[in-house]
């Protein structure tokens, strides 16, 4: 029987990975009556790497009680959340244009982190743990004049990506070094998440 799995992400980038390394999936995308965005709320003086990891885990509970809601296959279920760090700030999703610029002229000609959570579990009522794995990467932008900044801005391709930017798309052109796993920055390390459905019994 071939393995599938349900996927609680509305990202295109997380379905391209997963079809990269051959695994069938399902959206299991959040309804009307469900604010997903609440849950990506940072808690006061929150580090980043429980950030991230706490709002994967966050994302997959409520999977999981949408799956059992629906009564869909039951099939495992697999979850990520990215974050970017810079000096220990969270640089989460922008929420308007302004922010979007502000977090690029702070990571320009800088280091900053990117974390990926990634986080599998079965359907309910099954009381196994979630498996839970960590991706950490660090970037670093050349430093971008505020033309190049306003221009990417505009293209409108910063808004619903953390740090306001995507590493598949023009910003690329500003990367001088990576370190790390690049599927990870993208939004789900491959490496990881092979290792995380080979325990679920996939063969990766």
């Amino acid at each position: 029987m071939t393995f599938r799995i349900h996927l609680a992400s509305q990202s295109p980038r997380r379905r391209q990975l997963l079809d990269q390394i051959g695994v069938r999936h399902e959206l299991l995308l959040p309804g009307d009556d469900e604010d997903a965005e609440a849950l990506e709320a940072v808690l006061p003086d929150e580090a980043a790497l429980d950030y991230v990891q706490r709002v994967t885990l966050a994302k997959l509970e409520a999977a999981r009680l949408r799956l059992a809601r629906r009564a869909l296959a039951p099939l495992p279920i697999l979850c990520a959340d990215t974050t970017v760090a810079l000096d220990g700030r969270i640089l989460g999703k922008p929420a308007d244009a302004a922010e979007a610029r502000e977090m690029l002229t702070a990571l320009s000609g800088r280091e900053h982190q990117v974390l990926t959570a990634v986080a599998l579990a079965w359907p309910l009522p099954d009381a196994r743990a979630p498996l839970l794995r960590l991706s950490r990467s660090t970037v670093r932008f050349a430093p971008i004049g505020p033309e190049r900044i306003a221009a990417y801005v505009a293209s409108g391709e910063p808004m619903g990506k953390a740090g306001a930017y995507a590493i598949q798309s023009g910003a690329a052109a500003w990367i001088e070094h990576i370190a790390g796993s690049y599927s990870g920055i993208m939004g789900l390390p491959l490496f990881e998440t092979a290792g995380l459905l080979r325990e679920a019994g996939a063969t990766v």
